[in-house]
C-alpha cells in the first residue's frame, strides 16, 4: 500500500480517481464486519464474494466468472488437493462434478457447497491413504519384478478404486525405497573398497575408520525405514498444517490464480510474512531455525536478540510447542520450519512462549518478548574480483526490497548506491550487478536504482485497465556510476528485475547476460486489505488481503516484458533453460502487447556493447562443450516424461546414465580455476569480525561460492573488454 501511495504522490491528478475508488472499496470490505463472532461458513462466504467483487471490478484484465471459469476452478482445486493423484478416486471426482458449473454461482454469493464437499472427501481419503501406506511400508519390496512408475501426473488418471489406489501407493513407495536402497548399496560398496585398500596397505591405525558390512536385506529394511520416516512427516504436515482453513485459503488462491499468476489471497499471517520479505525487517526472537529427524531446532542465536539476552536458548534445543502469550500452545511436532517461524514472529513487544526440549531430554518453557530483527543478509552486498592487476566489483541484489514502514528502513536503491561508492573507492574497472533469482519488489525502488546508472529520463511506462498510461522517470540529474556495467539475469529474474535490466538494455548502458530470457512478469500488483486491523501497524487485518494485478508495465521502447521477458545480449549455458518455469508456461498468464515509445536518448556506447556481445555469442555458440551441454540438457529434461523402472538392474543402468550426463554438465559449468575474490575493505569486519559467527561463516561461504561461479567469471571477462580510456557511458 505504501508503494502505491508513493506512486500516487508522484502522479496526483492522474491517480485521483483511483484514490476515490480505493476508498469506496475499503468501505465495502469493512462493511461486512459484524459486532459479534461469525461462524466459519458465514466468514468464508463473505470473504469469497468480496474477493470476487474485487477481482471482477478492479483486476487489470478480469476474466468472466462463468461456467467455463467454474470448470477450470474445479479442475485446478482438485489438482491442488491431490497433486500426485494418489489420494482421490475417480468416483470422487465424478461425484463432485455436480459442482463443476456452479462454482461461479458460489463465487457470486450462493452458499458454498463445492469446497466443503471436496474437503470432506479429501479428509477421508487422506486417512485411507495413510492406512494403505502403513500396510505397504512394513513389507519387504521385491526389486526383481519388471515394473515401472509414471511420475508425470498429467498423463495418468485417478485410481478407479481402492485396489488401484493401493497399487499406485505400492509403486510410489517402492520407487522411493529403491532409490534409497541403491544409494545405501553404493555407500556400502565404496566403504568396502576403502577398507580393502586400507587392508592391502596394512594400515595399523584404523580406529577412525569403522566399517560394518550390511547385507542387501538389511539395507532394504533401512531404505524402507527412511521412506517411512519421510512419509509419516508428510502425513503429519497434512493433518497439522494443511487443515480446513488452509484448504479454504487454497481454494481462494485457485480462483485468484486463474485471473493471473500474481493475484493472490493472503491470510492475515501470510500477509505479515509478505511484508517482512519486502522490508527485510520482522519482530521475533533472533534465532535461526533448522529441521532434522528430531524436529525443529535452534540452529543459531543472534547476538543481542531476545533469545541471546535470555540465556535460555542454545543451539540444538528442539522446539516442541509455541504459544502466543498466555494462549494455549500449538504443538509444532511435524510442522515445517516455515510454519513454526510464522508462529514465532509477531508484533513488537508481544510475548511468545516456547516449550523447549533440551539436549539432555529436559523440558523447559521460555517466555520471550519480540524485538525488531533485521535480515541484513537479504540486503545488497559486494565483493572484489581480482584479475591480475585489475579489480572488478560485484553487487549481489537478492530483491528490490523497500521498508516504507520505517523512516530509517532499508531500501535497495540507497543500499546499492552505498555499495557503488565503496567499489569506486576500491578503484574497480567495472561493476557486475547480479540479479539472478531476484523475483522483483518495489516499483518505486527500481526507478531510483536505474537512475544510479543513467542520467535523467524515463525508466518504465505503466498502463492501467482503462488504457491510461504514465511514465515513471528518474528525475535526479547526474549519474553515480558511469563505468563498464554488466547485469546478470536468469529465468528467475522477474518483475522489477526485468524493469531494471530492460532499462539498462534500452539505454545501451550495459550488457545483459545470462539465460535466453528473464521470467516474463510484466504486471504490477497492489495489496488490498479486508476487515479491521489486527496489529498496531495495520499489516495484518481481520480477513487478510489480496495482492491484485491492476496495471501492466512496459519498457521505454513500448514493449511489454509480459511473457517475453528481457532477452540477454550474451547467452550463457544455463541448466534451467528447458524447464517450464517462466511466465509463458502458465496458461493463466496475461498476454504480451505494446504501447507507444517513450521519449528517451540512448547512450553512444551501443556499438561497443554490440561488438562485445557479438564476439562473446559467437564464441559460446561454436564452443563444442556448450553444444554438448545443450544436448545433455535436452536429454535430461526429456526424462521427466519417461516411466521409471522399478527393477533393480534397469534402475541402476538408468540412474548411472542420468548421473553421468548430469555430472558431465556440472563439469562444463564448473570453473576450472577459482577466481580471487575478496571482501571490500569497508566490509572486512562484517566478513571476518562479525559478532554473529554463524552469519560470518555464511558471508565467507558466499565469497567462496562467487569464486567458483563460471557465469560471474565470464561476466568479469566481458567487463575487461570495455574500453577504459573514457567512461563507457557518455550521453549523446
Amino acid at each position: 500500500m505504501h508503494r502505491f501511495m508513493t506512486y500516487v504522490k508522484q502522479n496526483k491528478w492522474k491517480a485521483f480517481a483511483t484514490i476515490i475508488l480505493l476508498g469506496g472499496l475499503f468501505f465495502a470490505f469493512n462493511s461486512f464486519n459484524t459486532a459479534g463472532p461469525e461462524n466459519q461458513d458465514i466468514r468464508h462466504r463473505k470473504l469469497l464474494s468480496t474477493i470476487a467483487h474485487l477481482i471482477e471490478t478492479e483486476h487489470y484484465s478480469p476474466r468472466k466468472i462463468d461456467d467455463q471459469f467454474s470448470k477450470e476452478v474445479f479442475d485446478a482445486y482438485l489438482k491442488t488437493l491431490d497433486p500426485e493423484k494418489n489420494l482421490l478416486l475417480q468416483k470422487d471426482i465424478d461425484s463432485l462434478k455436480v459442482f463443476a458449473t456452479t462454482i461461479d454461482d458460489e463465487i457470486h454469493g450462493s452458499p458454498i457447497s463445492f469446497e466443503p464437499a471436496a474437503d470432506a472427501i479429501y479428509e477421508r481419503r487422506v486417512g485411507e491413504a495413510k492406512k494403505i501406506f502403513e500396510q505397504i511400508i512394513e513389507k519387504t519390496f521385491d526389486f526383481s519384478i519388471d515394473d515401472s512408475l509414471k511420475l508425470e501426473v498429467d498423463s495418468i488418471q485417478y485410481p478407479a478404486n481402492l485396489k488401484e489406489k493401493f497399487s499406485r501407493w505400492n509403486q510410489i513407495l517402492k520407487y522411493r525405497a529403491l532409490d534409497k536402497y541403491v544409494s545405501l548399496i553404493e555407500d556400502r560398496d565404496k566403504q568396502q573398497a576403502l577398507k580393502a585398500t586400507r587392508d592391502t596397505a596394512k594400515i595399523k591405525d584404523t580406529s577412525k575408520f569403522i566399517f560394518v558390512y550390511k547385507s542387501d536385506s538389511v539395507l532394504e529394511t533401512e531404505a524402507r525405514a527412511s521412506v517411512k520416516k519421510t512419509y509419516l512427516k508428510r502425513f503429519s504436515a497434512l493433518e497439522k498444517t494443511f487443515d480446513k482453513e488452509k484448504r479454504f485459503e487454497s481454494f481462494l488462491n485457485t480462483i485468484t490464480g486463474l485471473m493471473d499468476p500474481h493475484t493472490d489471497y493472503f491470510a492475515p499471517v501470510e500477509k505479515r510474512s509478505f511484508t517482512e520479505q519486502m522490508s527485510g525487517v520482522f519482530y521475533g526472537i533472533g534465532a535461526q531455525l533448522t529441521q532434522d529427524d528430531y524436529g525443529i531446532k535452534i540452529a543459531s542465536v543472534q547476538p543481542g536478540g531476545p533469545a541471546w539476552k535470555s540465556g535460555q536458548l542454545v543451539m540444538n534445543d528442539v522446539i516442541i510447542k509455541i504459544a502466543q502469550g498466555a494462549e494455549e500452545p500449538v504443538d509444532v511436532v511435524g510442522f515445517e520450519t516455515t510454519d513454526a517461524v510464522k508462529l514465532i514472529r509477531g508484533d513488537l513487544g508481544t510475548e511468545v512462549r516456547l516449550t523447549i526440549k533440551k539436549p539432555d531430554g529436559s523440558i523447559k518453557v521460555v517466555a520471550l518478548k519480540r524485538e525488531k530483527i533485521i535480515l541484513d543478509e537479504g540486503y545488497a552486498r559486494s565483493a572484489i574480483i581480482q584479475k591480475g592487476n585489475d579489480k572488478y566489483g560485484l553487487i549481489l541484489l537478492p530483491d528490490f526490497y523497500a521498508d516504507f514502514e520505517r523512516e530509517e528502513g532499508h531500501r535497495c536503491s540507497k543500499d546499492v548506491a552505498i555499495e557503488i561508492e565503496k567499489l569506486k573507492a576500491e578503484k574497480v574497472k567495472g561493476i557486475i550487478i547480479d540479479i539472478r533469482y531476484n523475483g522483483g519488489g518495489s516499483l518505486y525502488e527500481v526507478v531510483q536504482m536505474a537512475g544510479l546508472f543513467i542520467d535523467k529520463g524515463p525508466i518504465v511506462q505503466i498502463r492501467d485497465r482503462d488504457g491510461k498510461s504514465q511514465v515513471l522517470s528518474d528525475e535526479k540529474p547526474g549519474i553515480l556510476y558511469d563505468g563498464p556495467l554488466v547485469v546478470m539475469v536468469n529465468e528467475f529474474s522477474a518483475s522489477a528485475s526485468e524493469i531494471f535490466a530492460g532499462a539498462i538494455q534500452d539505454y545501451n548502458r550495459g550488457l545483459i547476460v545470462g539465460s535466453t530470457s528473464t521470467y516474463g512478469k510484466g504486471t504490477v500488483q497492489r495489496t488490498v486489505s479486508f476487515g479491521k486491523p489486527l496489529d498496531a501497524m495495520g499489516i495484518q487485518t481481520e480477513y487478510g488481503s489480496v495482492k491484485l494485478t491492476f496495471q501492466k508495465f512496459y519498457r521505454v521502447t513500448g514493449s511489454s516484458t509480459q511473457k517475453k521477458g528481457v532477452m540477454s545480449d550474451v547467452v550463457f549455458p544455463d541448466d534451467y533453460e528447458f524447464l517450464k518455469y517462466r511466465e509463458k508456461d502458465n496458461p493463466a498468464a496475461l498476454q504480451w502487447d505494446e504501447m507507444e515509445r517513450a521519449k528517451f536518448t540512448p547512450w553512444t556506447s551501443s556499438h561497443e556493447i554490440a561488438n562485445i556481445a557479438a564476439v562473446a555469442n559467437k564464441k559460446i555458440q561454436n564452443d563444442t562443450t556448450n553444444i554438448r551441454f545443450k544436448k545433455n540438457l535436452a536429454w535430461v529434461t526429456a526424462q521427466v516424461d519417461r516411466p521409471i523402472a522399478l527393477e533393480y538392474h534397469k534402475y541402476i543402468r538408468y540412474k548411472k546414465e542420468l548421473q553421468a550426463v548430469i555430472q558431465q554438465n556440472e563439469n562444463i559449468l564448473k570453473l576450472k580455476d577459482t577466481m580471487q575474490v575478496t571482501s571490500l575493505k569497508a566490509d572486512y569486519d562484517k566478513f571476518y569480525n562479525n559478532p554473529d559467527k554463524t552469519k560470518q561463516d555464511r558471508y565467507q561461504a558466499w565469497l567462496k561460492m562467487v569464486a567458483k561461479d563460471l557465469q560471474i567469471s565470464e561476466s568479469s571477462k566481458l567487463l575487461g573488454q570495455f574500453s577504459h580510456t573514457n567512461a563507457v557511458a557518455k550521453k549523446g
